[in-house]
């Protein structure tokens, strides 16, 4: 659906997954929530202390499911701090680092929460090792922003939304059916 198309009521979400590297997990979930979000959301990614590159296991599964990568770049949050940096809704954490970290006073005062996921590309062994571990992160990322996206955000008052928002990041991935 078009912005052209969308009723005063059908108002777009900005949303921030912030990770300390801002290679992997928060890129994955910018991708995810882009998606996942059928223009209700407009999902961005940031790191603390960015590697200056999108992981390469990160791209190889991207790309395996059809998400566009040209675009992804690893890059400081400060970038989201300025007065021409686009109005934040909610800012994710997904790293146990970020999360400790003192983050910026976001302009609008955003909704916050922490949906930890392990990180992949701290996984060590071959080639299917690697994969298997960016894949799980992918799984575990998939089933936190579905539950999101599901979420009646126009309908819930703030302290219900938090609580939800933070259950989110307690649940874990469902098991895949065969």
């Amino acid at each position: 659906m078009s912005q052209a198309h969308k009723g005063p009521g059908d108002k777009v979400y900005n949303v921030l997954f912030l990770c300390t590297g801002n290679s992997a997990r928060s890129i994955l979930a910018e991708c995810l929530l882009n998606r996942l979000g059928q223009g209700r959301f407009k999902a961005y990614s940031a790191g603390s202390h960015p590697t200056g590159q999108v992981n390469p296991y990160a791209i190889h599964l991207l790309k395996q499911q059809n998400y566009a990568v040209d675009h992804l770049s690893s890059k400081n949050w400060d970038v989201f701090n300025q007065d021409n940096g686009p109005d934040l809704d909610f800012v994710f954490t997904v790293c146990d680092n970020a999360a400790g970290e003192v983050c910026p006073i976001w302009p609008g005062q955003p909704m916050t929460a922490h949906w930890g996921v392990e990180d992949p590309a701290a996984v060590e062994g071959n080639e299917a090792t690697k994969n298997a571990a960016f894949a799980e992160a992918m799984r575990w990322l998939t089933n936190r922003i579905s539950i999101f996206v599901s979420l009646p955000l126009q309908s819930l008052d703030k302290l219900s939304l938090q609580k939800k928002l933070n259950a989110i990041g307690q649940s874990a991935p469902t098991a895949e059916k065969t």
